[in-house]
């Protein structure tokens, strides 16, 4: 397995060859790829490529559970396939940063055409319904057409690209409703271009490898655009081809592109959607609408379908595993000395509960800790709870993490809280019409540092030696070492 590929159609053949890839066909797109891919999620199973849809021909699919297991996310990010939860973790220490600070060597090579160039609809010609575009869940307000994408825009003024993974719902033949969070590169990006001419230039990618995907769903920093940061990944260059519609780079071997520019005031009712907290949070809302003015699309085209809802979802497993390295790394950053472990669960969407473990040090160790690891630019937005625990707790382990609190904790005195933190309108608790504030809490859930020597010692075995029984009485304990 050499992990390296160019496209998603190599990446699926690496998959394959693992034995992580199904191929459902005879699915219905009105919620049957949508529940079949849900029983997936929660019983860890392989990635789903669904041909032979309700209603379309065959050759066009859709693929589902891309990123949910270590072995599929480890050859995304070109880590290898021979990976648990913690070896990925642990392997990707440090890794953001270095691909960071190596994406300034990198820039796309732009070339005349591509595979995606095989088919063209353009003007009158568009028809998004000819794409076998899911209803995923029961309550969505419309199909999605635009889950696990790559949204493309860029900064009128500094010219960086941004490629985000922003939901897009279909309206009809060729229009596309786009909800993009404020503060969102995105979003920032489409107001600069208001406020310059009174449109903005979108490229919506819905079919490409996963690796974009993965990019324009986490914190790469500003100025630094995913296809630079892409490249420092993968150790290649990306091949972009530049758009005679809007000027944007598209990804030359992605699957399907839609094309087009937002105008000033041009909005939709867009909404509700299954999100990742597990909800259907947010009611009808008025959005930005792309009128779409050009599809390109492969032979046979493949979309990426990434649905949220009650973790465990699509997504949820890879956004745990980037999210856990990222803070580790951005805790180290900022001087957190002895940080052993940092964890933000699937149960929390990988955002709204991030666990770190220390060995303390100094009086107010653990509470600079809860707050940085609460407020660093990679978990700042829609976190909640913040809990930091001795190095003695399993972070991966949530009931040791919960037995750590209930009786480490003295409430009244081992939680703080923020204030009018950085959420979205995605946030189950937010009331319609209020800004997208929310707060947070940091609990201490460490031994006091005080009185750390004289503690209640731990009634448990030493580790090792359970290790040890368990190999001399393997026996009865099958599967366990």
């Amino acid at each position: 397995m050499t992990n390296q590929y160019d496209d998603l159609r190599e990446w699926l053949a690496q998959v394959d060859a693992i034995g992580e890839l199904a191929r459902p066909n005879g699915a219905d797109w009105n919620l049957e790829i949508g529940g079949l891919s849900e029983i997936g999620y929660k019983r860890r199973g392989p990635a789903l490529l669904f041909d032979q849809i309700k209603g379309h021909p065959a050759g066009y699919r859709v693929l589902t559970s891309s990123t949910n297991s270590a072995r599929r996310f480890g050859l995304t990010l070109r880590m290898g396939t021979d990976h648990t939860d913690r070896s990925l973790v642990a392997a990707l220490r440090g890794q953001p940063k270095r691909w960071e600070q190596a994406s300034g060597n990198f820039d796309p090579v732009t070339v005349e055409s591509g595979p995606v160039f095989e088919n063209v609809m353009e003007g009158d010609a568009v028809d998004l319904l000819r794409f076998p575009t899911p209803l995923w869940h029961a309550l969505d307000g419309g199909r999605y057409i635009g889950t696990g994408v790559a949204v493309a825009t860029v900064d009128p003024a500094e010219g960086w690209v941004n490629l985000g993974a922003y939901r897009s719902m279909l309206v009809d033949r060729n229009h596309v409703a786009l909800a993009i969070i404020q503060g969102k590169h995105g979003h920032m990006h489409n107001q600069k271009w208001m406020e310059r001419e009174g449109r903005a230039p979108v490229a919506i990618h819905i079919g490409m490898e996963p690796l974009f995907m993965v990019l324009g769903g986490v914190e790469v920093p500003s100025g630094i655009s995913e296809l630079n940061y892409a490249e420092a990944i993968r150790g290649a260059p990306v091949k972009v081809v530049k758009s005679t519609v809007t000027g944007l780079p598209i990804i030359a071997d992605a699957e399907i592109v839609l094309e087009g520019w937002i105008r000033q005031g041009d909005k939709t009712g867009e909404g509700p959607f299954g999100e990742w907290t597990g909800y259907l949070v947010d009611q009808v809302t008025q959005e930005p609408f792309l009128k779409v003015e050009r599809v390109l699309y492969r032979n046979n085209p493949i979309m990426l379908g990434a649905p949220p809802g009650k973790p465990p979802h699509d997504y949820s497993y890879m956004r745990t595993i980037m999210k856990s390295a990222m803070i580790f790394d951005a805790l180290v950053a900022a001087g957190i000395p002895e940080v052993k472990g940092v964890y933000a669960p699937e149960c929390g969407g990988g955002r709204m509960l991030v666990i770190v473990a220390i060995k303390q040090r100094y009086a107010g160790h653990a509470r600079q800790a809860g707050f940085i690891a609460s407020q660093c630019r990679e978990a700042a937005y829609m976190g909640k709870y913040t809990v930091v625990v001795d190095d003695d707790i399993d972070v991966t382990n949530l009931e040791e993490v919960l037995w750590a609190i209930c009786t480490r904790t003295d409430p009244a005195a081992s939680i703080d809280f923020i204030r009018r933190a950085w959420a979205s309108k995605a946030e189950p608790m937010l009331r319609p019409g209020q800004p997208p504030f929310n707060s947070r809490a940091i609990i201490d859930a460490c031994r006091p540092y005080e009185w750390f020597d004289d503690f209640p010692k731990v009634a448990q075995a030493d580790p090792a030696y359970l290790r040890e029984l368990e190999q001399k009485w393997r026996d009865i304990f099958p599967g366990r070492l």
